[in-house]
């Protein structure tokens, strides 16, 4: 497989799992979220694939793209992975409410332009 297809696979899968966070949450409060296990369970899961994806992605694609905030995606995803009984529902909360759709947009131009060359 070409790096350039590879690539191509993380940045999909980043935009798939926040997609799905959105789609999840729709309409939701943060009550209803931090209530129900089995769906919180499922958006952690989608954070660390998005970090996991982000942590394989070339340090020359990321450095392309400055307005996306790697490390911290990166970072949230160590925290749920490694200090899950330490996570904070609010910061997830803001993160879906606040960050996912603006980083969503990102992602898809970025994307768009990795899997064009």
């Amino acid at each position: 497989m070409s790096n350039s297809l590879i690539n191509g696979l993380f940045f999909s899968a980043i935009v798939n799992s926040n997609k799905s966070i959105q789609r999840y949450t729709a309409g939701m409060t943060f009550n209803e979220f931090a209530q129900n296990d089995i769906l919180m369970k499922a958006i952690l899961y989608d954070f660390v694939v998005i970090g996991e994806a982000v942590m394989n992605i070339p340090s020359d694609i990321k450095s392309c793209y400055p307005q996306v905030p790697w490390r911290v995606i990166g970072d949230m995803r160590n925290a749920i992975a490694h200090e899950y009984f330490q996570v904070n529902l609010k910061i997830i909360w803001n993160t879906i409410q606040n960050n996912l759709p603006e980083l969503i947009i990102e992602l898809e131009q970025l994307l768009q332009n990795e899997t064009r060359e």
